[in-house]
């Protein structure tokens, strides 16, 4: 496993918005290239570095960020917790500028802050289930949203940084 991440983690807040200008070129001219060759350089530097990662060391996601959640995940969800959907609405969630379901409030309520486990893993919403988006059969798409998990994941920071470096964009 390796230690980028003990490196990284004191220090990302600052780190990652000191790269957002250079990022913000590296995506541009990333988005310049085609579907597949962008495709490929994602996959392989995603199962490169989750290879090396461990979330729990981490858990920024769980953090700094909230899941946007479906009407799939809210009656999942709140099945499992033994709630009608509306009680698990009003108790945990709040809907966004664009009308969409998020958390109340970060860090995520479902975060054990002391192992950076999720309490509800088995059933976690969608968004949770796939984040960083990095494995995406078509990364293209999502260019911009992968550009904004930069500053929020170390290990989307790592792949980036790594593919600055590994490949001629």
């Amino acid at each position: 496993m390796a230690d980028y991440l003990d490196h990284l983690l004191p220090t990302f807040k600052e780190t990652s918005k000191s790269k957002r200008r250079e990022n913000k070129s590296f995506f541009k001219r990333l988005g310049a290239k085609d579907t597949k060759s962008i495709d490929r350089i994602f996959h392989e530097q995603h199962e490169q570095v989750f290879a090396e990662t461990d979330c729990l060391k981490c858990a920024r996601c769980c953090r700094a960020t909230g899941p946007l959640l479906t009407a799939q995940d809210i009656t999942r969800i709140s099945g499992k917790q033994g709630m009608k959907p509306a009680e698990f609405e009003r108790t945990y969630l709040k809907k966004d500028e664009d009308g969409d379901w998020v958390m109340k409030s970060l860090p995520c309520p479902f975060l054990d802050r002391d192992s950076n486990a999720c309490n509800i893993y088995e059933y976690r919403p969608k968004a949770c289930r796939e984040f960083p988006h990095t494995d995406r059969q078509h990364m293209k798409g999502i260019l911009e949203i992968t550009e904004v998990n930069v500053r929020h994941c170390p290990a989307v920071f790592q792949m980036v940084e790594r593919m600055k470096s590994n490949f001629s964009v």
